[in-house]
């Protein structure tokens, strides 16, 4: 099922809030890419901020769809678009399987 990929921010990008916008720079070389800057709106910072960890894309959604209001299936094409389009462009990546004790 879609809403069941999990998905963790990139560790090669920076990213800052300049005037209530959170601001992207991907890291290529240990250098910044200034040509590649993404700038989130208030939906797209709040989930970047909850990818701080690993969620699903089923947590993004209802999380969402809290803060705004809306029922899930609302928020569910919106939210998939834009966590596809970070996918697509390196911003997030799959989490590592953390190994359980006694493997």
């Amino acid at each position: 099922m879609h809403n069941q990929n999990t998905f963790v921010r990139s560790a090669s990008v920076v990213a800052r809030i300049v005037a209530g916008e959170t601001l992207i720079v991907p890291v290529r070389s240990k250098v910044g890419d200034l040509a590649s800057i993404y700038s989130f709106n208030h939906t797209g910072t709040l989930i970047w901020k909850l990818l701080e960890s690993p969620r699903t894309t089923a947590e993004l959604i209802s999380s969402v769809a809290c803060e705004y209001g809306v029922e899930f299936a609302v928020a569910e094409p919106d939210v998939l678009a834009f966590v596809d389009e970070l996918k697509r462009v390196g911003l997030v990546e799959v989490p590592a399987p953390v190994a359980m004790a006694g493997d």
